[in-house]
């Protein structure tokens, strides 16, 4: 789901403290919250998370107790200062704490809530666990759901089975149906791998048409080959793939990335299909995250999804011990912030080392990116994926360059004509 993103940017100095971050100053960031930590009911051949337990000196495997949770909400809710808070619940898959747990959240969040702060709660699952007294507790207590499903069926049971290997469509499309029926407002979400990207009318049109999803997500499968035991930016520079070379794309015996990753040029031909799709048939209908953040940062906006921020860092990740993470991506033992049994998540999230982390991901790249003519649509992505170096042979290029290259160059005169047509006050963009 998109990151709530916040009205000040962290200082670039990370020893420097305005007064903005003083006690009186609006505080936003967001927390993502792992209760179940890596546990799942499913197998997904893509997931990076299912390998976290082996992670020397990581989260392991277990649920948020009783007090650790308590701790979270009680801090959260503090920490943040702005008039909104928003408590984003995944996975593994959150549904597996139960029912009582998220019962037990929701007592919390109304015992230490701020009479003029407003609290929300998303929860992104797989589905396959959802009855009605899901449904009924979602829709009671307003929870906006996250759907993960691939596209039709023989895309979606590619990758997405149980531990027994099992296909998992019937329960997924049966979810979605049951949340609709119960009235519980619900986005899909959709990983573009190496095995679906290749379908991207396929998958829209099943996701539109037949799902009757009316907001889509779609993340791009991108991990390295040794994404399960070395932390992101700690590979060997020397040694990543040069743009363009064979190492530099799926399906090489020495590839930088896994087998079902996505090759970065058929990302970009997915993204444009979609684009086309969207723009022709379902504009004014149908959100999409990459395509309403594209003509957004047209205007002149901050970006609706992180990857396409300037800078990062205001989106951390609690783990079910209370461990907190510098991001989603980054739960590994180098990027673990502190614990919420032992400070504040405010004081971690604006801590120097986190400070640096999301400054780093403007102050890294390469002059590559700095005189890209679609800098101010991209930033360089999710720095997690920079995994290549440029023709000159500089660190830092991010795996998808090229397909996002196509993808801005095909969709963004496009969105400059809408959002021209916006910052008008036209009616709506044609």
């Amino acid at each position: 789901m998109p990151v709530p993103s916040s009205d000040r940017p962290v200082p670039t100095d990370p020893h420097h403290v305005p007064q903005w971050l003083g006690a009186r100053a609006k505080r936003r960031f967001h927390v993502m919250a792992k209760p179940a930590g890596a546990a799942c009911n499913l197998d997904c051949a893509y997931c990076f998370y299912l390998s976290k337990p082996a992670l020397a000196h990581g989260p392991g495997l277990g649920r948020m107790d009783d007090d650790t949770l308590e701790r979270f909400v009680r801090d959260y809710i503090d920490s943040v200062t702005g008039d909104e808070v928003v408590f984003s619940w995944q996975g593994g898959e959150p549904t597996l704490c139960g029912l009582d747990f998220f019962r037990k959240v929701v007592a919390l969040q109304h015992k230490h809530a701020k009479p003029t702060q407003r609290i929300d709660n998303d929860l992104q699952t797989n589905g396959t666990l959802l009855d009605e007294d899901w449904a009924r507790f979602l829709e009671e207590h307003r929870f906006l759901v996250g759907l993960s499903i691939d596209g039709p069926r023989e895309i979606h049971d590619r990758c997405r089975i149980t531990k027994r290997g099992a296909p998992t469509f019937d329960r997924v499309f049966a979810a979605a149906r049951l949340l609709q029926r119960f009235g519980v407002p619900f986005n899909t979400l959709t990983c573009v791998s190496r095995h679906n990207a290749k379908r991207p009318l396929d998958v829209y049109r099943f996701l539109r048409r037949e799902l009757g999803a009316t907001y889509l997500q779609f993340i791009p499968i991108v991990e390295p080959r040794d994404f399960a035991t070395t932390a992101p930016h700690y590979w060997h520079a020397a040694r990543l793939p040069v743009i363009g070379s064979p190492e530099a794309r799926p399906g090489h015996p020495d590839s930088v990335v896994t087998d079902w990753s996505v090759d970065p040029d058929e990302y970009g031909y997915f993204l444009c299909k979609v684009w086309d799709e969207w723009l022709s048939r379902d504009l004014g209908k149908v959100l999409v995250s990459f395509c309403e953040t594209l003509v957004v940062q047209r205007m002149g906006m901050p970006a609706q999804v992180c990857v396409h921020g300037e800078f990062c860092g205001k989106g951390v990740a609690i783990e079910h011990d209370g461990s907190v993470y510098a991001c989603d991506h980054y739960v590994y033992p180098e990027y673990r912030l502190g614990c919420v049994r032992d400070a504040s998540l405010g004081d971690m999230v604006f801590s120097p080392a986190q400070v640096k982390f999301g400054y780093a991901k403007a102050e890294s790249l390469p002059a590559h990116c700095r005189h890209c003519a679609f800098l101010r649509d991209c930033w360089g992505e999710c720095p997690k994926n920079r995994l290549l170096r440029t023709p000159e042979g500089e660190p830092g290029l991010n795996y998808l360059c090229s397909g996002l290259k196509r993808f801005f160059g095909h969709a963004g005169p496009a969105a400059s004509r809408m959002a021209a047509q916006l910052l008008s006050g036209a009616a709506r963009p044609r």
